[in-house]
């Protein structure tokens, strides 16, 4: 079994857009637009510092397929070392470069230790080695601008307060296959960055025009492939799948938060236990939260 190892680091994320560094042949290969059948490579995005003294550690990944959206369950195929195996990765995957999904805290005294993150599909492996080295440390200007956020100056940039965001009543519902359930989230932000004002006197989609609401597409930019899209809208909610088989349907997928709220009617497909995690975004950095659904069958 063939084991590559995959990273990107602060350093390479400060470089908008870069690329992974993979090796001249994975290079060919991430140029052919695959549909399915392909591997999910996780990505070490860097580390935080927590007020307290810890770090987290933020990862996301790469699936290469364009189309197919794999479930790895939590176990030899989808696992941390050292243990737990299980610290809140995603099981279900979405189509191409998904940049800082999620964070994993680690101690004070974490030092010159490493968290490794495996995925393994159809036959190749591949890790995300995390570690506290100085280059790696990344910030919310780094994220923004690999993001296309509204956050890319850093000089004169007012100080953020990442948005808050939790479930509107109780975190574990049940539903069945085939009936919509509703979903509520209460949401909070500070009103940092303020949403671009249009402006008239440029025409609509001239420059200097509000930037339309971005949208994922499918286009060989990883970039445009984002499922969290920045929010140009002021503070929205991206309902996303972390856990569980199927594929669920959102409507809307995508939702402006209004007074406090911000809610989404969703539809199974199939019967299990699953993971949707909700991300409030305010344009340049996003918080999540999780809801969990028993869903039995029609």
């Amino acid at each position: 079994m063939k084991v590559v190892q995959l990273a990107w680091g602060a350093v390479v994320a400060a470089a908008i857009f870069a690329a992974a560094p993979l090796g001249a042949g994975q290079q060919f290969e991430s140029q052919i637009p695959y549909g399915t059948g392909q591997n999910v490579a996780p990505v070490y995005e860097g580390w935080e510092r927590n007020p307290d003294g810890s770090f987290n550690m933020v990862f996301g990944y790469m699936n290469r397929n364009y189309d197919e959206r794999p479930e790895i369950p939590i176990g030899p195929n989808n696992s941390f070392s050292p243990e737990p195996a299980d610290r809140g990765q995603p099981t279900h995957f979405y189509p191409r470069r998904q940049q800082f999904m999620f964070r994993v805290r680690v101690p004070a005294n974490f030092g010159k230790q490493q968290l490794v993150w495996t995925l393994t599909r159809t036959g190749k492996t591949e890790k995300a080695i995390g570690k506290l080295d100085l280059e790696w440390e990344i910030s919310q200007g780094v994220i923004s601008q690999n993001r296309r956020g509204l956050g890319n100056d850093a000089v004169t940039a007012k100080p953020n307060t990442p948005p808050t965001i939790s479930a509107a009543g109780s975190a574990k519902l049940t539903a069945r296959v085939g009936e919509p359930l509703a979903l509520a989230v209460n949401a909070s932000d500070d009103g940092i960055p303020e949403p671009p004002k249009p402006n008239p006197a440029r025409g609509a989609g001239g420059r200097g025009a509000t930037p339309p609401p971005l949208v994922t597409i499918r286009q060989s930019s990883p970039i445009q492939q984002q499922i969290i899209q920045p929010s140009r809208e002021g503070l929205a909610v991206t309902w996303t799948q972390w856990r569980g088989p199927g594929r669920l349907t959102f409507a809307p997928p995508r939702t402006v938060v209004k007074e406090g709220k911000a809610s989404t009617n969703v539809t199974f497909t199939e019967p299990g236990t699953y993971v949707i995690r909700a991300f409030a975004d305010d344009g340049i950095v996003f918080e999540a939260t999780d809801i969990t659904v028993a869903v039995s069958g029609s």
